[in-house]
């Protein structure tokens, strides 16, 4: 995807119902899915930081890397309609020219705008602060969609095969970037996106804790000029980018 930087820091909304959920999986999961010692705690505010003049154009390993780690095979029906929970967009300044390249997924906000229009209560926000979908009672209206700023979520069209038990995906429901919360719950202190970027060489991805002031997120957040996608509508994103 390329565009212009004035339309990529104005991204606007998208949209598109019936429930289908693939037959022996238990989507209620992921809403459960927390270490049993180590419960979500508004202690910890998980977040991204994104630094664009790292990130190579052309490189996908992280959209692949997040596919295969949930399941999620975008490689099924047509590009217009398949689950797309990280992608990546090229993005030009008509008035300089300057073109640079970067990941896009749920920006985790601490205001979500899904969730204040979710009819159903399936869209939340944990304590520490990953939006997420319970699948069990998303109905499919996409009123989500419609109000994310970011065009982050994906109505599923297709029947899903291939689901991670801990990423469960059912037809009729919508999803979007987990931020990998097994591996956040499990402990092991990165997202796939984050880890695929660093075995590129990359690091242009950096994972942590937004609220731990020594962690090396919050000191690099606290000393390098940062901003967030659509900083105008103050939804105080846990995803914050360099050089856009």
């Amino acid at each position: 995807m390329s565009i212009t930087r004035r339309k990529f820091l104005g991204m606007g909304a998208a949209a598109t119902a019936g429930l289908s959920l693939a037959p022996g999986v238990r989507l209620i999961d992921m809403a459960e899915a927390r270490a049993p010692d180590v419960p979500a705690s508004a202690k910890n505010r998980w977040g991204l930081l994104i630094d664009t003049t790292k990130c190579a154009k052309g490189c996908s390993s992280c959209v692949d890397a997040c596919a295969t780690e949930n399941g999620v095979h975008s490689e099924r029906g047509s590009p217009e309609t398949h689950a797309e929970w990280i992608r990546k967009v090229d993005v030009t300044d008509p008035g300089t020219g300057h073109e640079f390249s970067l990941p896009v997924m749920c920006q985790h906000c601490q205001h979500p705008p899904c969730v204040d229009v979710c009819p159903t209560g399936a869209s939340f926000k944990r304590a520490d602060g990953i939006v997420l979908v319970d699948k069990h009672i998303c109905i499919g209206c996409r009123y989500c969609m419609m109000a994310c700023p970011y065009k982050a979520r994906s109505f599923e069209h297709e029947n899903v095969t291939g689901q991670k038990p801990y990423a469960p995906r059912g037809k009729g429901t919508v999803e979007s970037c987990t931020l990998c919360v097994q591996k956040i719950d499990r402990g092991d202190g990165t997202t796939a996106c984050a880890e695929a970027c660093k075995k590129e060489g990359h690091e242009a991805i950096l994972f942590g804790d937004l609220n731990d002031p020594e962690s090396e997120i919050s000191k690099r957040v606290r000393t390098t000029a940062t901003r967030a996608i659509r900083e105008d509508m103050n939804l105080d994103t846990s995803v914050r980018y360099k050089g856009i």
